[in-house]
């Protein structure tokens, strides 16, 4: 993984706590600016700051929904991840019974702990990378050891069921990589700050056309900040795998893993 990002660290309702508050602090001042122009301003100067309102909300639209998409997105892929890598492993696990007897309860012990490592890595919260790190490295050897013992049933034994073990086994390392590669990738930081610093600046316009036209903001114009608020922290919260509110279903790990257990008990 790449340098840690400012914001990832950051807990998701404590963000939008800190955008809506950045918003409210934005319009009082945009306000009592608006106030204070009032006399140099005529009509038509303030249909323009209604014209800029107009397209920064415009903006602030195509923002949220590039954003969104780019947070389902990854989100989705997670997900993918692993039902794809659960699918691997069952594959996997079920050529296990094509092995000689003299390697296939061997082989069946090494996936059924595989999978358990697997599914426990995907639980791993974030604020804990070093223990990820160790499940990521203990199923790497393990695969090692059933890499070894697919190889000597090569060698051994040969046929079409001993190379089918071996094609299993690369598609299952395939599919690791894949997921973890999934678990990395999020929005850039650079988006959310732009979009972090366009929230800002709606609401200090928002606030400076009030103070000009001296009419308060009602009810519309806060439901619409705790709305975008809102819409903020799910993309944050879908962005963040292992922290959050919103977490990847591991039920398909979850599900080969018990039966794997089941099966060598």
């Amino acid at each position: 993984m790449g340098p840690r990002e400012i914001m990832y660290d950051i807990n998701s309702i404590l963000l939008a706590a800190l955008l809506l508050l950045a918003m409210a602090v934005a319009m009082r001042l945009g306000r009592m600016v608006g106030k204070k122009s009032q006399r140099h301003h005529n009509d038509e100067s303030k249909s323009q700051v209604g014209a800029v309102q107009g397209s920064l909300l415009g903006l602030l639209a195509l923002l949220l929904g590039f954003t969104f998409s780019l947070a389902l997105n990854r989100y989705d892929d997670r997900s993918r991840a692993v039902v794809s890598e659960a699918n691997a492993i069952g594959t996997a696990w079920l050529r296990t019974d094509l092995l000689s007897d003299a390697r296939r309860d061997e082989a069946k012990a090494l996936m059924s702990r595989y999978g358990t490592i697997r599914y426990e890595a995907g639980r791993v919260p974030a604020s804990e990378p070093v223990r990820r790190a160790e499940l990521v490295g203990a199923a790497e050897e393990i695969f090692d050891k059933l890499w070894q013992v697919a190889s000597a049933e090569v060698q051994e034994v040969g046929g079409p069921a001993a190379v089918s073990m071996t094609a299993a086994l690369n598609d299952m390392i395939d599919a690791l990589g894949e997921r973890d590669a999934a678990i990395e990738r999020h929005v850039p930081e650079l988006v959310l700050f732009l979009m972090f610093a366009t929230f800002v600046l709606l609401g200090s316009i928002l606030g400076y056309s009030s103070g000009l036209t001296a009419v308060k903001a009602g009810f519309p114009v806060y439901a619409m900040l705790i709305l975008i608020v809102a819409l903020v922290f799910v993309i944050i919260d879908l962005d963040r795998p292992r922290r959050g509110l919103i977490e990847v279903n591991q039920q398909p790990l979850f599900a080969i893993t018990n039966t794997m257990s089941e099966a060598v008990k």
